[in-house]
Order: structure tokens, then sequence, then C-alpha cells
């Protein structure tokens, strides 16, 4: 059992910055591939980034389009979602999930631990 608590959430300005980060309690952390979904109000769950176990690969949603990048430190059982030049329409609770295969996987399925999100707020 892995359990996984994001934090770094809160209120933005269009264009500014946050990031999130996402600890994980095993200490097995390098095994499992990371990564990071939003949910938007009345939307359904869609990948944002997630990263493969080492940090050496990652593969992103097209909207991200370079203004969010995915990270890990596997010392620290910890992934990262820098998120810069937000805009409205990335409001939305931000979940981290973790899967017990060494790739990246966009599909939400595959991930078999998920937290309990953080809420991210872009104002206009």
């Amino acid at each position: 059992q892995v359990q996984l608590v994001e934090s770094g959430g809160g209120l933005v300005q269009a264009g500014g910055s946050l990031r999130l980060s996402c600890v994980a309690s095993r200490r097995t952390f390098s095994w499992y591939a990371m990564g990071w979904f939003r949910q938007a109000p009345g939307k359904e769950r869609e990948f944002v980034v997630a990263i493969n176990w080492s940090g050496g690969s990652t593969t992103s949603a097209d909207f991200v389009k370079g203004r969010f990048t995915i990270s890990r430190d596997n010392d620290k059982n910890t992934v990262y979602l820098e998120m810069n030049s937000l805009k409205p329409e990335d409001t939305a609770v931000y979940y981290c999930a973790a899967r017990r295969r060494i790739g990246a996987n966009p599909a939400g399925e595959t991930y078999d631990y998920w937290g309990q999100g953080t809420q991210v707020t872009v104002s206009s």
C-alpha cells in the first residue's frame, strides 16, 4: 500500500506559478512511475503529466505545452509539478498517482494509488 499526500495548491493570478509536491509513504518509491492528473468542476479527470521511475522520461498532455514540468526526488519519496504561465482554465483539483510499473503512462486506469488532491485556483 502506498499513501500519497499532495501539497502546494492555492490561489494564484493568471500568469503566475505554483509548485505542487506529492510525498509517498513507501520506501520503494523508486519502483513506481508517477503521474499528475486534474479534475475541474463538472468535468472528467484528465491526464496532465507523468514521469518514469528514474525521472529520465516524461510524457505530458498537449495543453501543458512546456508550461508544466514534472520531476522527482527518489531520496525524498517526492514528485513535483512545477506549473508556470497558469491560466484560469488550469483551475482544478490536482491529483498525484502512482503505478506499480517503471514506465510513465497517461492512462489513469493504469495507476494503482491516488492522493486526496490539492486545489489549484487561477484567477483572471
